[in-house]
């Protein structure tokens, strides 16, 4: 296949998943503007902001699923949340292959063009594993929920909740039916926070990192591989997102529990044990999740801008989290080095990162940066008597897909839900998807002339 071949099928793709997006968020809001999923009147623009939040897989809402939606629009609101997590492709995927429908070539390259993958075989035994993983996943946190929620609520009501909960965890959604407070009311209970802690990973880590790691278990299985060769033996994705999500991780649980240890607001008066668990759910949380053991809008200033910047990263590519994600700020931070100690190339665990990866994730980085300012500035026109912070803090997690919000959501206007949505979006899909599928229609070869070379003064 012709290389000018690949580029129009790379730019269909990118078209096919934000067409793909709208189009379910479209029907999800209207599924969720029906009575039958409703237990009071709801306007379709929050009906629409909850669509847009399940299915980027946000969390952020501006009225209370569990209070607003009958058992129906619960369900819808499920079916969204798994729908966005594992993506519309993967979803398409299945379909076909129950229908016993065979999967194009064409089909293929939009399947890898999706998940990043470097080669076509064995693209739909990938999707079939994520497929199989994320049920397995979700089913054994579902137990896990069960063991507290079915006590508190009865066998049928506890079941459910703890499917739903497991789901929205996994998918890094953020979304409860549990009430207004998310999961403020279990901030003490180690079976809910070590749970979801469980499934936000294990859903932002990304599949493609699922796939290394469990055949390097099968290696070891065979006795191919010791296990003291365990993690070198993996790709150089699955190390550094690995690595930087443990620091990250590390990093935000002590920087939490310095900053909120004193304050009664959130986890001032909890217990030494109680104060680490809940600042390591928070910094875990902030990678993309969405839930919350402890008011958000208590934190303190530093708290606040400690999790922007955890926002902003997010999770890992091929994954259900948002953000410029791990591998990508990573990556970035190495060049920095690079500069810094006066080193040609980007180097990483004995491996040399091309520069063709640094353009696209600086290029990531940027358009992200961009769209973040345009939403926080349309946010202070549109909401002038609220607190920068707090605008910045709702913007930012819109744009991770986070869902984690200073109280700020439910009282939000027309224009302002629309600035968040559209950030939602461009957040779950990616802003440089946005930009290929406006200005990604040219072979790039096309352009390029060869021209003096000038440097200019930076720094």
């Amino acid at each position: 296949m012709e290389y000018s071949s690949l580029k129009k099928i790379r730019f269909s793709t990118m078209q096919l998943l934000a067409m793909g997006f709208i189009a379910t968020i479209f029907l999800g809001g209207i599924l969720l503007t029906l009575p039958i999923s409703n237990t009071q009147p709801i306007r379709f623009i929050d009906a629409l902001f909850t669509a847009t939040s399940a299915v980027c897989v946000t969390g952020l809402v501006t009225v209370v699923p569990a209070v607003q939606f009958t058992v129906f629009g619960k369900v819808i609101l499920l079916i969204l949340i798994q729908i966005g997590g594992l993506g519309v492709i993967a979803c398409v995927t299945v379909f076909f292959i129950i229908l016993k429908r065979k999967i194009t070539v064409r089909e293929r390259v939009i399947i890898q063009e999706s998940y990043n993958l470097n080669t076509l075989s064995g693209i739909v035994a990938f999707v079939l594993k994520i497929i199989k993983g994320t049920f397995l996943v979700e089913g054994i946190g579902a137990l896990l929920f069960a063991v507290v929620f079915v006590p508190e609520f009865g066998a049928l009501k506890g079941i459910a909740y703890a499917i739903f909960h497991s789901v929205s965890a996994f998918c890094n959604a953020g979304i409860d039916i549990l009430g207004d407070g998310s999961f403020t009311q279990y901030v003490r209970n180690p079976v809910i926070n070590l749970t979801t802690m469980m499934l936000i990973i294990a859903g932002g880590i990304g599949f493609t990192v699922w796939n290394d790691l469990i055949g390097n278990f099968k290696k070891v299985k065979a006795k191919k591989l010791v296990w003291s060769k365990f993690f070198t033996r993996l790709s150089l994705h699955s190390k550094l997102a690995i690595t930087m999500t443990v620091l990250l991780i590390i990093t935000g649980t002590v920087f939490v529990f310095a900053l909120e240890y004193d304050n009664a607001k959130t986890i001032g008066n909890l217990s030494f044990g109680e104060k680490i668990m809940a600042s390591a759910f928070h910094s875990v949380s902030t990678r993309t999740a969405g839930f919350a053991t402890v008011s958000q809008d208590g934190l303190t200033a530093g708290s606040k801008f400690l999790s922007c910047i955890l926002m902003f990263i997010g999770g890992s590519p091929a994954g259900t989290a948002g953000g410029i994600k791990t591998t990508t700020a990573a990556m970035l931070i190495l060049t920095c080095m690079t500069v810094v100690y006066g080193r040609r190339d980007t180097e990483c665990f004995g491996r040399r990162i091309p520069v063709e990866n640094f353009r696209t994730g600086f290029a990531v980085v940027m358009l992200a940066l961009l769209f973040l300012t345009a939403g926080v500035t349309m946010l202070t026109i549109f909401e002038p008597g609220k607190d920068f912070l707090d605008l910045l803090y709702e913007a930012v997690s819109a744009i991770g897909t986070v869902g984690l919000s200073a109280n700020l959501t439910p009282s939000l206007g027309f224009g302002s839900k629309l600035v968040v949505m559209s950030l939602m979006y461009v957040g779950r899909i990616g802003p440089i998807t946005i930009a290929l599928v406006f200005g990604g229609k040219k072979n790039p070869k096309e352009f390029t002339r060869e021209l003096p070379e000038k440097r200019i003064m930076v720094g």
